[in-house]
């Protein structure tokens, strides 16, 4: 079993009448790239604050290597953090911008040295040091500010969404970055984002964020393949997974897309299903179905293809080398079916996983 870095348990937080962290946990090993993902409004940046003690918690443990330090001060917690804005002082060197947490815990001359040098030549800085922030471009900003944050020697790391708001090139290096420096450290990230695209590229295991809870926590390919709720299969994945209304009779399940067999011992009625845009496919066969293409958008290695079938908008991708399905969609009509196994099916009521697709023999 691997060596927790961190562990929250029965986190709770409120304003007033509003609950934001509802009895939440979840556990970080060691050595891991853990993502907690979810939508804005979910309680993400009030997560933040309570581990990073900022704000107090109103029931619930920190644990940070076997010690409880949800009480204790925001300096003691033996945290790193990065927060989302690099807010970098303008009069101070980046030298001297990455040595300031450091400063103010009263590390030596040499701590900070050896820290600056470990952390300047991960995230390639080492060339910028003695400039000051309005010397630096908006990427390289960014790295210092990352650098501040990884520059005290610890296990734990909160990364509070530090690449939002970049372009996108920027964001993809960095996040390569990212990935490099965790499996350097062998440390624990926690890296906190509400953009599914950074959960897929960095996390190995992702924990899904809804409704101030925790709800599901595997390794990434887990998730994506086997979401345990309909918040968790819409919150990983872009773009966005459809959601269709549904009636289950014994092992078959209706939808305007047709009937499918599906492995579920449910006895509920009021179901929904969910299928990735990957879910599809374009062609004519015993199953397929009809549909107006409505936009096709350019994702570079691929196309979301958006299609309607009677009232319902649905979406589907397909690679640019697909080219025989492409010139299909460009007609603006076309045949698709859903792959049978793409199907997964969720109670209506409490949004749990209850079943999913069967392939066609």
């Amino acid at each position: 079993m691997a060596e927790l870095a961190l562990k929250v348990t029965g986190l709770s937080k409120s304003y007033g009448d509003k609950v934001v962290l509802d009895n939440l946990s979840f556990t970080a090993s060691m050595n891991d790239f853990s993502v907690i993902c979810g939508k804005p409004g979910n309680g993400k940046s009030v997560l933040v604050r309570t581990i990073m003690g900022l704000e107090p918690v109103d029931a619930g443990q920190i644990i940070v290597r076997g010690q409880d330090v949800a009480k204790a001060s925001a300096g003691d917690r033996n945290i790193g953090y990065v927060p989302q804005s690099f807010a970098l002082y303008p009069h101070y060197s980046v030298q001297e911008n990455i040595e300031y947490p450091l400063v103010l815990s009263k590390a030596s001359d040499a701590t900070k040295k050896e820290s600056v040098e470990r952390v300047a030549e991960l995230l390639r800085i080492k060339d910028l040091l003695g400039k000051k922030p309005e010397q630096l471009s908006g990427g390289q900003k960014q790295r210092v500010a990352i650098a501040r944050g990884l520059a005290k020697a610890t296990d734990v790391y909160v990364l509070d969404d530090p690449l939002v708001g970049l372009d996108f090139k920027l964001r993809e290096r960095l996040i390569d970055d990212l990935r490099k420096t965790q499996e350097e450290l062998k440390v624990s990230f926690v890296y906190m984002t509400s953009d599914p695209l950074e959960a897929l590229s960095l996390a190995k295991t992702v924990m899904i964020l809804a409704h101030g809870k925790v709800v599901q926590q595997d390794s990434l390919d887990v998730v994506y393949d086997s979401p345990s709720s309909i918040a968790s299969m819409n919150s990983l994945g872009f773009p966005e997974a459809n959601i269709l209304p549904a009636e289950l009779s014994g092992t078959t399940v209706k939808t305007i897309l047709g009937s499918i067999k599906v492995n579920t011992d449910a006895s509920s009625t009021r179901v929904v299903a969910g299928i990735r845009p990957e879910g599809f496919a374009v062609g004519k066969d015993a199953n397929s179905f009809n549909c107006k293409v409505s936009l096709m958008e350019n994702l570079g290695s691929e196309f979301a293809v958006y299609f309607t079938i009677g009232d319902t908008d649905l979406v589907t991708v397909v690679s640019r080398t697909d080219t025989q399905a492409l010139s299909k969609l460009q007609a603006g009509s076309v045949d698709i079916s859903v792959k049978p196994e793409a199907v997964v099916l969720f109670d209506a009521n409490s949004g749990k996983r209850i079943g999913q697709g069967v392939s066609h023999v």
